[in-house]
Formats: structure tokens, sequence, C-alpha cells
């Protein structure tokens, strides 16, 4: 293969799993030191067109392509051992999820020797040299100390880095990265951005895949936009982003909250759902949003908050310390800092599930210090929960219709029969049809289980919703469902919302005020739009310096 020629080259590619086509007549074409981003919803077939062209698409699958060339080799007549050494010495793969993708039980710096030792690269002291110069090449401190220790050790920051590492162990020629970035924080995710930039100058060509727009606006030259197994936009970075032709692409782009003021709809097919009188909370509308009946007193409000974790005899952790903060009717307020910054144990703390080593959580007026153990759970139904990942909080034994008689009823049935009305009503305000009440979780798509999260939270018409990371892991426009979602029932029904995200997008969208967290402390808090106009903490600002815009939006 000549420096000149394309490292990668696709024309006419057809994917299908048992007769089902899922990809149809993708073209593509990547050049030494260029990166090409396949953007689209979950579904669209990114990560089969990506899996397809280095051999890795799945039993069952047929493969057709009028041309597949990868880093030289016709890819159409390879057979798997070739395809192994292909992939290790010139193709470099890299997973979304490093905690799943590098083994537990391994040091890092073993599963990079792997790959250096089965390629016959070197010396053991040869390879132990070169595992920590690639340690010290992807930006990892004490590269040393890193390779002997396990994922699980390490941050999910420094853990992408490290997969890096091992992709990139033999200089790859190609490198496939299939959503490098999802549900890191806004600076970490910035320098795996920047990391993956700079392999680029080493020559190597790039199929960047992501959901995430604004991280594929600063690293791609060009872009793919893909719908339903097609191809049905492409072009260079700035055409799409500033002047999108397909009616799909601006589609994709309108659904991304940055830039859009609080309450403006970001899904353009989204409903306002219909809040019903039995949901609301009669006589106390949000004062903040101008509704009749208000009430300001705070909904949830701590003072001088704070947690220690015991770490042995002699030792404590400090996960938070003196956070002050009110949440007040149809509110939001914006949680944001990196991980390990104190955000979910303060939503603990909040909820009651965590017991503070200092200050007090005050709910509805009251400590939760002071309220008796047999009186928590009704109380803290009235506050509810929405996680990043509904499925793995939902019971896989019980239908969709048992999980929220489970929940109207505070545990005393499951038997979707005793709530029939009460459930077609909960489905109905968050959008869903009332068929799915028979169908388990398990057969739902993301959009529709966290959904469902959030009918599960309403059931015991709550006063407060503390979301923890609602919709990272979710595509752009089903996102934009979801927060739409949730701003309806907000202004329906007068909720309090304590929102945690790494998405400062999300956050400036979503939130009234914001507390900025770091190292277990709020290091800033204030209104939304002055926090994010006039920053006044360092930490601040290399956190919105590091969150990645859409060109010309």
């Amino acid at each position: 293969m000549s420096a000149a020629e394309p490292i990668l080259r696709v024309t006419d590619l057809n994917v299908s799993f048992g007769g089902r086509s899922v990809v149809q007549g993708v073209s593509v074409t990547v050049n030494p030191g260029e990166c090409l981003a396949l953007v689209g919803e979950s579904g669209s077939g990114k990560s089969v067109t990506a899996r397809s062209l280095i051999g890795l698409a799945g039993s069952g699958s047929l493969v057709r392509a009028e041309t597949l060339e990868v880093a030289g080799h016709d890819a159409r007549n390879l057979s798997q051992r070739r395809w192994r050494t292909v992939r290790g010495r010139q193709v470099g793969f890299i997973l979304q999820d490093a905690l799943t993708s590098l083994d537990p039980l391994r040091t890092v710096g073993k599963e990079i020797d792997d790959a250096l030792r089965v390629h016959s690269k070197g010396s053991g002291a040869e390879r132990a040299a070169r595992v920590i110069e690639l340690l010290e090449a992807v930006g990892l401190d004490d590269p040393v100390r890193r390779a002997a220790q396990r994922s699980g050790e390490l941050s999910g920051g420094m853990r992408q880095r490290a997969l890096i590492a091992s992709a990139i162990a033999l200089d790859p020629v190609l490198i496939i990265a299939d959503e490098p970035t999802t549900a890191l924080d806004a600076t970490i995710a910035a320098s795996v951005m920047e990391l993956l930039g700079g392999l680029r100058q080493s020559g190597s060509g790039m199929l960047l895949i992501s959901h995430d727009l604004a991280a594929v606006a600063t690293v791609a030259d060009s872009i793919a936009v893909m719908q339903g197994g097609r191809i049905v936009e492409r072009g260079p970075r700035e055409q799409i982003f500033e002047d999108p032709q397909h009616p799909y692409t601006r589609a994709l782009l309108a659904a991304v909250p940055a830039g859009k003021p609080r309450f403006t709809r970001l899904s353009p097919t989204a409903q306002a759902t219909a809040a019903t009188s039995s949901h609301s909370q009669p006589g106390e509308a949000a004062a903040p949003n101008g509704l009749p009946g208000a009430v300001v007193r705070p909904l949830l409000r701590a003072r001088g908050l704070a947690k220690t974790f015991p770490l042995g005899k002699s030792a404590d952790l400090t996960a938070v310390r003196n956070v002050d903060f009110e949440l007040l009717p149809g509110r939001t307020l914006g949680v944001v800092g990196e991980s390990g910054s104190g955000k979910t144990t303060t939503a603990r703390m909040a909820l009651g599930l965590l017991a503070p080593s200092a200050g007090t959580v005050e709910f509805l007026g009251e400590p939760w210090s002071s309220v008796p153990e047999s009186a928590r759970r009704p109380r803290r139904a009235l506050l509810g929960a929405i996680y990043q990942d509904p499925l793995s909080s939902f019971d896989p034994r019980l239908s969709t219709g048992a999980m929220l008689a489970d929940a109207l009823s505070g545990g005393a049935t499951r038997n979707p029969r005793a709530h029939v009305g009460e459930i077609t009503e909960l489905l109905a305000q968050v959008g869903l049809d009332a068929g799915l009440a028979a169908r388990n979780p398990g057969t739902l798509s993301g959009g529709q289980r966290q959904r469902l999260a959030i009918a599960r939270a309403l059931a015991p018409k709550p006063r407060v919703l503390i979301c923890d990371e609602p919709v990272s892991a979710l595509d752009v426009s089903i996102q934009a469902q979801v927060l739409d979602l949730l701003d309806d029932l907000q202004r329906q029904l007068g909720l309090g919302y304590l929102f945690i995200s790494h998405d400062l997008a999300v956050i400036r969208h979503m939130s009234d005020e914001v507390l900025v967290m770091r190292a277990g402390e709020v290091v800033e808090s204030g209104a939304t739009e002055q926090l994010f106009t006039a920053p006044q903490h360092e930490y601040t600002r290399t956190l919105l310096a590091a969150a990645p815009t859409l060109l010309g939006r």
C-alpha cells in the first residue's frame, strides 16, 4: 500500500442477518491522516458497518461489497487467521466501554504486552519499555505505576487512555473508534478527543463512530450521516454542520441542546404530555415559573453537608464537604463536576439513602435525621430518582405493568389489574402506549426504558425528581425527547429537579441554577446564564473551555 492510496476503501457494502438487511449500499473512503465520522442514532447501522469492515460482523451475518480494501488488503477474501494479523498489526479498534473491554483480573501493562507479544514485537524487556512508552504517550501520569494496576483501579478517563494505548501499540495505519467518549466527563472527553486527533499526525487514518455531534465537530474532517442502514448525507465537517441538506441531518442538529434557551423544545415531533389532575399537587404550583397558587418554601435544602468514608484504621476519605443548596418548586438545580467530585454522594444524601457525617438535608422542611425509619419509605417516595441506566434498576422478572403497580401501591401489590387506569394514565403521561404494560422492560428501546423510569418515579406523586445522568447514554434525538418530556412535566406539576450531568450543554439548557463541584466541594454556584457567560472560578472556566461545541452554532 503506497502512502497516496486510501487506507480504507469501501463501495456498496451490504450487511444482513438472517435475511434481514441492516446496512445497504454504504461506500466510504479514509485517506492517510484523515478522520471520517459516522453519525446517527442507535440502529442506524454505524457500529455494524464498522465491525463489518474488519471481519467482526458476527455469527449469522452476510457481508457483501463491490470493494472492501482495508490497509491494502482485499478484505472480502481474508481468512479469520489472516484477519487476526491485520487487526492486530494494521487496524486498531477502540471500544466504548473500557471497563468491559479490559480484563479486570490482569494489569493494564499485561494487556498491552500481550498485543506486542502475540505479534512478536521484541524481547520481554523491550516490550516492557514499549508499554511504559505507550502509557506515557496517551497522557497517563506515573506510567510505571499505572502499568501495574488493574482496570478497576483506574478512573474512567484513565481506562479509556489505556485502551487507546493497547489499540495503537503496533502503530496501526487505521484506527476505528466506536463511541470513545460516551459517559466521560467534559474535560476527560476533550483530552481523549485531543489524543485521538493527535494520532493522525503520524499518518494514521481514523473512522470515528459517535452520536455526540459536538465531539465529532472537534476532530472529524468529513462526516457521513447514517439512517436506517444507509448514508443519507456526507460531506466536509463545515458543510454538514453549517449547511445540512438532508431533513434527518437537520433534525439531528436541531435536537442538540447547545445554545437553546430554557424550555425551548428540542424535538420537533415531540408533543407536550398532558398531566392529569390526579398527579398534580393542589395549591402548590411553582412561584419561580410564574404559576398561580405558588409556594416559595424550598422543597429540598442542604446546609453544611459533608460525608466521610473510613478507608481503614487510620485513614478516611472525605467525599463531600460543606455543601449548601436550595431547590424550589418548579426549578431545576444542575450539578456538574468530574467523576469523583461528590455529585452522586450528594444526591444519595438528598434522597435520605446515605446519612451525612455533618450538616443536614431538609425535605419539605423536615431534616431526614428527624424522620423515624418506619416513616422514611413513604416520605422517600415523594423524592423520585431517574438513573443513567434504567434497565439495571428494573426487576427483570416483572412486566412493565407489574413494576408500575408496585410503585403505585408502595410495594403492596405487583398485580397490574389492580391499577389498570392509573397505569394507563402514567404511560400516557410519559408518551408511551398502554399496550406496553404487558411487555418486559428488557424488550423496550433505550428511549422507551427511560420514559418508563420516569413513569415509575412519577407513580407516588413526588415533589422532587433527582435525575442522575438521565440522558447520557441516549442518542441525541431520543435525548431531546426525554428532556422535552421532563420540561413538560415540570411546568405542569411544579416538580423540582436536582439534575446531575457531565454534559454542560444539557445542564445549561435544563437548569435555572448550577452547582459546580470539585473534590467534594462546591467551587462555584449561581444562576445558569451568569455562570456560563461569566464564570468566576478557574475550574469552572476549565470545564467550559473543554466542552465541545457545534460549528456555526
